[in-house]
């Protein structure tokens, strides 16, 4: 899957170009063309420090290490529009305000899970009634056991953003059209973090706690007109200084990360305005 993305991340820029280059047809007018799609999403994170602050502890983990978390495929939980939410997936309904450009809501719903057992360097103070962690800790390795930490945000790291896209049509054949999407986007992350800290109660709540900005470079494949299959690439920062970890208010944490997903998205447009007819040539 890797490497797939990296292809597909060498090659895609270069589309414009070859699509400028063949000018096979030229782009058809979608000013007033509404669209909506729903796919799933795969994620990869880059390390990150973790700091924890709250009354008598304030310490940093560093370069922590997570991975996204997938649903194992079965229709019933991928199809069912009770369970339709719980795997990463990726919304979108978005409407072009002229030929080229669309304007864009999205969610992406991706899993972040900190990968228990794994030790890191941890700096700070812990000074906890009766606990067995309680230190002044200067780059000393912790292991993250449960016991210590379990930090997740499975339900899940929301991302809720707005984007602007530019979609190219470069090679329409019968009723097969080819167009490449570029787009940036930035918005709000409201997570729902799962986390159960140095042996205090469980908390698992939603919460405003940051923002994200990032870029998407995709293929939208239209096999017949109105329906399309999409594989995008997505990169981008997530920022997250105001995170809840136990019930109370004083108890928080802060993190920011990259990431990099791999999505694969399916949808439906219909045309909402009259467009203005458009002559096209070979």
């Amino acid at each position: 899957m890797k490497r797939i993305v990296f292809i597909f991340f060498l090659i895609f820029p270069h589309l414009g170009i070859f699509a400028q280059e063949v000018n096979l047809r030229l782009q058809q007018n979608q000013k007033g063309r509404l669209y909506i799609y729903w796919g799933w999403n795969r994620a990869w994170y880059s390390n990150s420090n973790i700091t924890f602050k709250g009354d008598n502890y304030n310490f940093t983990l560093k370069d922590v290490f997570a991975k996204d978390r997938q649903s194992k495929f079965k229709p019933a939980l991928y199809w069912n529009p009770a369970t339709i939410t719980i795997p990463q997936y990726n919304f979108r309904i978005g409407y072009f305000i002229n030929s080229k450009y669309n304007i864009s809501f999205g969610v992406d719903h991706m899993k972040y899970v900190m990968q228990q057992n794994q030790t890191v360097p941890i700096e700070g103070d812990i000074n906890l009634k009766d606990s067995p962690y309680n230190n002044s800790y200067s780059n000393q390795n912790e292991t993250l056991t449960e016991d210590f930490l379990k930090f997740e945000h499975t339900d899940g790291l929301n991302y809720i953003h707005v984007a602007l896209r530019r979609q190219d049509s470069f090679l329409k054949l019968k009723r097969l059209e080819l167009s490449s999407v570029i787009g940036i986007e930035s918005g709000i992350l409201l997570p729902k973090t799962n986390t159960t800290l140095l042996g205090m109660e469980r908390y698992d709540e939603f919460h405003l706690s940051g923002y994200g900005f990032s870029s998407v470079f995709a293929l939208n494949i239209s096999p017949w007109k109105g329906f399309f299959l999409q594989p995008e690439l997505k990169g981008g920062f997530l920022n997250l200084p105001d995170i809840r970890t136990t019930k109370s208010t004083s108890d928080k944490a802060n993190q920011h990360f990259g990431f990099l997903q791999f999505n694969i998205v399916f949808g439906a447009s219909i045309q909402l305005s009259k467009k203005p007819r458009t002559n096209s040539s070979l």
